[in-house]
This record gives C-alpha cells, structure tokens and sequence, in this order.
C-alpha cells in the first residue's frame, strides 16, 4: 500500500510537471484574436488584435512577438509583416497590413511567447477609395516623385516641426498640422526619440503645455535631457499612440511625415547596433510602417554620432524590416556621408546654407550622376527664419522673403526644399502663439509659407516633372527649366528682362508675381531668340512660356 501511494504520488507529481512544462513551451491559455474589418479601402491597413488572457509575457516588448503572413487571394504577392505590443501588461498585440491595391486578401498570424504559439486566419477585401497612397519615384522622370495609388505627381514642399508630438493639447497638434495643410505645405519634419535643450536663441521654453523632452521610451527623469534613465526594454505607449493619432490626422490631408529617427542634442541613445537599438526602429517600422504618410529618416545631424557604415547597414535593414519600402534618407552635417548610391536611399536630404542654392543643386545633379542613379535632390536645411545660428550666413538672410527667393533657387535648379518658419511668437513665452520649426505651430502674423504656397500653385500648374534645367536658354544670369520646344519657365530673381531661346513656335506667355501669385497675360513668345518685356518691378518675377 505504501509503495502504491508512493508511486501514485510520483505520478501524478510528474503529470503535474508535464503540465506545468507544457503551458511554458505551448499556446498561453488564452489569445484571442479580432479583425478591425472586412472591408478597407486600398492604402488604408486592416489591423488584426491579439488580446492576451493568460499568462503574460514579463516583458511583453522582448518576450513575445505578433507576426504575420499576408497575401492577395491569388497567392501572387505576399508580405511578411511584424506585429507590436500596445499594452505595458502585456495583453494586447497589434498587427496592421497595407493591401496596395483593390481586390481580395488572406492572412495567417502568429502569437507566439516563449515556446508557445497561437495562431489564427482570415480574409478581407480592398476596396478602390482613391487613396494616394505611398510617395514613390517616378520611373519615368527619377529625379520627382509621385504618389502610388493615384501616380498624381507630388511636388515636394516641407517645413520642419521637430517636436510637434510634444504638444500636450493634441488639439494644439491637429491645428497645426491643418494650418500647415491650409499654407499647401504637405511634408514635415518630425523627430520620433529626439531630445535637446532650447538654447537655439529662440523665445521657446519647456513648460506644461510644450517640452522637447520626447520620452519613447519610459523614463525615469523625463525631464533631465541628459540623464532621463531611460528603460530601452520597454516603450512610453502613450507617447507612442500620440504620434500616431498625429500621423493619422495628417494621413488624411495627404501629408507626409518624415519620421526622423533620433539627433544627437542630448547625446542619450541606444547603443549603436545593440539589441534595444534595433527593437527601437523595428517597433517604429511595425507601428507606423503600415501608415501611407511616411518617410524614413535614420536621423538629424545623424554623421555626429552615427557612421558612414552604421548608416548603410541601419538604412539596408530598414529597407527589409519595412514590408512596403517607404522612402528613406539620411540627414548628416556633412553631404558627402550620405549613401546616395545604395538601394536603400530614396532621396537626398541636404544641410547646405549658402545662398547660392541654384549653383550648389545644379552640382549635386550632376554629382548624382556619378552614383549611377538617379533620385529627387532636396534640401531641407538651408536656413530658418528669424533665426540667426553663428553657421548662417549673415544677418538679414534668413528673411522670410530670403527663405522665398531661395526656395525659388532650388526649385528652378529641379530640386525641392524643407524650410522652417519663425519661433518668435513665443512657445511658453508671451505671446505663446508661435512655434514655427520646433513644434510646428503658427499665428496669422506668420506670412513666409504664404509665399511658398504661391510657388506651389505656380508648378502645379504645368508639367513641371517634364522640365529640366537649361540655364543656358538664359541671359543675365537668369534662371531656366524648360522641356525644349513645350514649356519653358524663367526665373528672375531681380527683374530686368530676358532673352530666351525657344524652339520655332509661337509661345502663350505670363509673368507671375512670386509675392503675390499674381498671374499677368503678355503678348506671345516666337523663337528663335525671343526678347521679354521689363518685369513690372525690381523685385523677383518668373515667366511661362508654353507651346500654344
């Protein structure tokens, strides 16, 4: 009798262990899995929820994962796609696909934690809903953009607002995204992990309303720049769902964010290459990747604590964690380290603040060349208004109407730009109605992008992406971006007048009033030398020239 109860005892104590084993190796208890819809419209994402009972991982943001097979129905495309933790408990996984076209699609997932896995499948339709999706190259004219879904071509015109996600009243962040939108701005700058103090000479302070002190991860000093005590094993999720009610807000104004990795102001970032590094930009690409809105940016003044070979391997995997391969770029101090000949690089984003922009865009064209490839050319830091850093280039020019004539300068070279309005309004500093570059805000005595949205108007209203640059079309040193024989645009940064040659053909002609948008019919344009009227003043002007 007592041998018996001795072995009932061992066995059902070795039953108790296999259990007790089996639960840490196999499917948790419960993950139960839900679909936001069964209907989306194409570049909108359907988003699957794994909502974990039991057990919980101790730290749900490296002890378990969510990931992800998605195919059309068809079985001809399929992206693996990586899911996120949305809860510091460790109950709730996400996961979100961005079908790119109308039609029907199926999905496998997988929770799995420690040993264990849970799996689930289902199936949902994109809908046509004339979404632009994506920023792409165009194939056939590389050095422009276009939009993916509609292959409408997007002419590139961005303001940085590095810490707009700082606001606390996302009221305050909404409203200034739908200024910028109204100003036709459709591009901003914005930091994900970026920290600094705000000795920038600026009326700007931290205070309740606003901070620069961005907190990813959480901390233990969110408020001390330099020592936050940051947890690199775990993410600040209220700060991270913020941001992406932003994105969302702006994603319906077909505005693009460049997400901006990081700078090195505080000088407080993972390791380079480390483990909690590279969680950090995975967690971002599976959270924001499946927004249409974005860009990548590995990050601001990123030569000052990343190298040439951290860029290349960081953008390379990017480019491979990122299941639909938004843009990306870099933004270093120094042009000459960027990647600018890997397949990873979108696009350059340049830090130059002469003003001789014309000349130094037209160089970098042609230095493109040597790369072997073509992509757009922008410069998203030349100069910030009111602000007068000891790098730029003297007093008076960073004027709203030098930021203007600049951007000119850039745009009649086939480049695009990224300006950065005025901070002088004040951010917790009276009058405490302005922001301009740092968080994006604006009052109504902010006039500098309204200048800017007259130059939008004024390309968008012909094929600029078919012109390129032929200055020496143009006397005086004027400028010229022109498709021979059908459009030919002329800038005049100082009046005067110009002799343009045209190919044979009578030409419908108009000056523009850059200040104004003004647009004024002149008599027509015949080659092959053709003489313009005198601009009606000394201030800049463009001509139009297109083939009647």
């Amino acid at each position: 009798m007592t041998a018996h109860r001795n072995l009932g005892f061992l066995v059902v104590l070795s039953g108790a262990l296999i259990v007790l084993n089996t639960c840490s190796r196999s499917t948790p208890l419960s993950v139960a899995f839900s679909q936001s819809s069964l209907t989306i419209e194409a570049y909108d994402f359907v988003e699957i929820s794994a909502n974990v009972s039991r057990p919980r991982a101790v730290n749900p943001f490296t002890d378990a994962t969510l990931s992800g097979r998605f195919e059309s129905a068809d079985g001809g495309k399929q992206w693996q796609v990586e899911g996120f933790c949305d809860s510091d408990s460790g109950d709730l996984f996400r996961i979100r696909f961005m079908p790119p076209a109308p039609g029907d699609y199926k999905y496998s997932i997988s929770y799995r934690q420690g040993g264990g896995e849970s799996t689930t499948s289902g199936t949902f339709r994109a809908i046509d809903g004339h979404r632009r999706g994506p920023l792409r190259l165009d194939p056939q004219h590389p050095w422009h953009f276009i939009w993916e879904g509609t292959k409408d071509h997007y002419f590139f015109n961005g303001t940085t607002a590095y810490w707009l996600v700082g606001w606390k009243d996302e009221n305050v962040i909404q409203s200034s995204i739908e200024r910028l939108h109204q100003l036709k701005i459709n591009r901003m700058r914005v930091t994900i992990a970026g920290r600094t103090n705000v000795f920038y000479g600026e009326p700007a302070m931290v205070g309740p309303n606003w901070t620069v002190n961005v907190t990813v991860w959480p901390a233990s000093h969110p408020d001390d720049i330099f020592h936050p005590g940051f947890d690199y094993t775990r993410f600040d999720l209220n700060y991270w769902q913020k941001f992406e009610r932003a994105l969302r807000f702006a994603r319906d104004r077909d505005m693009i964010f460049s997400l901006v990795l990081d700078m090195n102001d505080s000088r407080v970032h993972p390791e380079a290459g480390s483990d909690d590094e590279r969680r950090f930009i995975r967690y971002a690409v599976a959270r924001f990747g499946a927004f249409a809105n974005i860009t990548w940016d590995l990050g601001d003044d990123l030569d000052q604590y990343r190298d040439y070979t951290w860029t290349h391997q960081t953008g390379t995997l990017i480019e491979d964690w990122d299941p639909y391969h938004h843009l990306a770029t870099s933004h270093p101090v120094k042009n000459a380290q960027q990647d600018r000949g890997s397949d990873w690089f979108g696009f350059t984003s340049y830090q130059e603040w002469s003003r001789d922009q014309h000349a130094f865009m037209l160089k970098e064209r042609k230095r493109q060349w040597l790369f072997g490839r073509t992509i757009p050319q922008t410069n998203e830091e030349y100069g910030y208004e009111d602000h007068y850093p000891m790098w730029a280039p003297g007093l008076g020019s960073e004027s709203a109407d030098a930021l203007r004539r600049t951007a000119w300068d850039i745009v009649t070279a086939g480049g695009y730009q990224t300006t950065g309005e005025t901070v002088r309004r004040g951010i917790n500093v009276w009058p405490d109605t302005g922001g301009g570059w740092m968080n994006g805000r604006g009052d109504d005595s902010m006039t500098m992008l309204r200048g800017y949205a007259h130059m939008v108007d004024f390309f968008t209203s012909f094929e600029w992406w078919e012109t390129e640059p032929h200055d020496e079309l143009v006397n005086n040193g004027n400028y010229c971006l022109a498709e021979p024989g059908k459009i030919y645009v002329v800038y005049l940064p100082h009046g005067g007048n110009v002799n343009v040659r045209l190919q044979a053909g009578r030409y419908d002609a108009a000056w523009f009033n850059p200040l104004t948008g003004e647009r004024t019919a002149i008599p027509p344009a015949l080659g092959p030398v053709w003489a313009s009227p005198k601009a009606p003043d000394n201030n800049d002007w463009a001509l139009l020239l297109r083939k009647n």
